[in-house]
């Protein structure tokens, strides 16, 4: 059965994981003779690409990040209107935003859709008001739609403990990255060279710099350097916390990179410190890589790190247990080589593209059914 599933984003000038999922969704599903098209609140590096994949997006400029009680409200007629004239079989909404808008236009335009929660933003670790109102929206909206994806069974749970969604209306379908064949990116000794850290995130609230580096400021007389990927309005003050702790000269700012998985094949922790998750890709993109993970152990992040065998998990804020692991991959080799070698396994048995798709795709059809 060809489809037409139209994908709802707010976000197209970054690429995070949502945006991840939905190009590689609407590619895979183009090349298995579906149409695709996206709809995006603001264009830039997200749909650059998928013009370049050949897949038709339109920009909606009144669907906006932030909450606009009255431009919310002429986005989802907006979208409404896009939808009738697209006519798609389904809408698959993506994104707090994307996902209250697009369910909601939806609804008006008489198309039947699904929402992918991301990472519900009522997670723990969230602030009181904004978890609140974001919980209350998601409660009046989520009868709308067919079916409510969560990428993590943490975020199944939360949904469920706090009423938001119907359980019978839920599944989990785990994250998954595309094929890459396994390299043996190990054995440089560090003598030759530092320890390689690497955290791929932007700086705003959600993450916790200022726990990693306290870990850090604690390991000067070790041999290491790190990488930080991500830009984000907290840039600028994490590198006046790195000044000072005396750090600048070990610790690059790299901003926003396109290169990951290629600084990823140059680096021996991977790390991903957080105050609240939902089921980070960049997680999965280390074990791909065959990289050992040090993360917070928040939101589904010990369904993907198996603690002590791919890596280890440490508590949010606990700078003083993330010292001590750090150090200790570090200062073994060997260590970091076998949790590697277990973290590129687990991908390969849980959190391959073609798992999620086609998941992902079997439940498109039942929703069409």
């Amino acid at each position: 059965m060809r489809m037409h599933i139209c994908f709802i984003i707010t976000r197209g000038d970054s690429i995070g994981g949502a945006q991840i999922h939905v190009r590689d969704m609407a590619i895979a599903l183009r090349k298995d003779g579906h149409d695709t098209s996206v709809l995006v609140g603001a264009p830039g590096d997200l749909t650059d690409q998928l013009e370049r994949a050949g897949i038709p997006w339109e920009h909606v400029p009144l669907l906006v990040r932030p909450i606009r009680p009255w431009k919310d409200l002429l986005a989802v007629f907006s979208v409404a209107s896009r939808l009738r004239r697209l006519k798609p079989d389904l809408v698959s909404c993506h994104t707090a935003k994307a996902g209250m808008v697009g369910r909601l236009a939806a609804f008006v335009a008489g198309r039947p859709s699904i929402f992918t929660a991301h990472g519900w933003q009522f997670a723990d670790g969230i602030p009181g008001k904004q978890a609140k109102a974001v919980l209350l929206i998601e409660k009046l909206i989520s009868p709308l739609c067919r079916k409510v994806i969560t990428v993590s069974r943490y975020d199944y749970d939360l949904a469920v403990r706090k009423r938001a969604v119907n359980p019978k209306k839920m599944l989990t379908i785990h994250n998954g990255l595309p094929w890459m064949e396994d390299r043996d990116t190990f054995g440089a000794s560090l003598a030759e060279r530092p320890c390689r850290l690497l955290m791929v995130a932007r700086f705003q609230e959600q993450k916790d710099h200022a726990s990693l580096l306290a870990a850090l400021g604690g390991l000067k007389e070790l041999s290491w350097e790190l990488d930080l990927v991500g830009d984000g309005p907290g840039m600028e003050t994490e590198k006046e916390r790195a000044r000072d702790l005396g750090l600048e000269t070990r610790i690059e700012f790299s901003g926003q990179r396109l290169d990951v998985p290629e600084r990823m094949e140059k680096t021996d922790i991977y790390l991903l410190i957080s105050n609240w998750e939902g089921f980070p890709r960049s997680i999965i993109e280390a074990m791909r890589g065959g990289l050992p993970v040090i993360a917070s152990d928040v939101g589904g992040c010990n369904e993907s790190v198996a603690e002590g065998e791919s890596g280890f998990l440490v508590p949010r804020s606990d700078a003083e247990l993330l010292r001590k692991r750090i150090a200790t991959l570090i200062n073994d080799p060997a260590l970091r080589r076998r949790m590697g070698r277990s973290g590129r396994r687990r991908y390969e048995e849980y959190f391959t593209f073609q798992i999620m798709y086609e998941k992902t795709l079997e439940l498109y059809r039942e929703v069409l059914a």
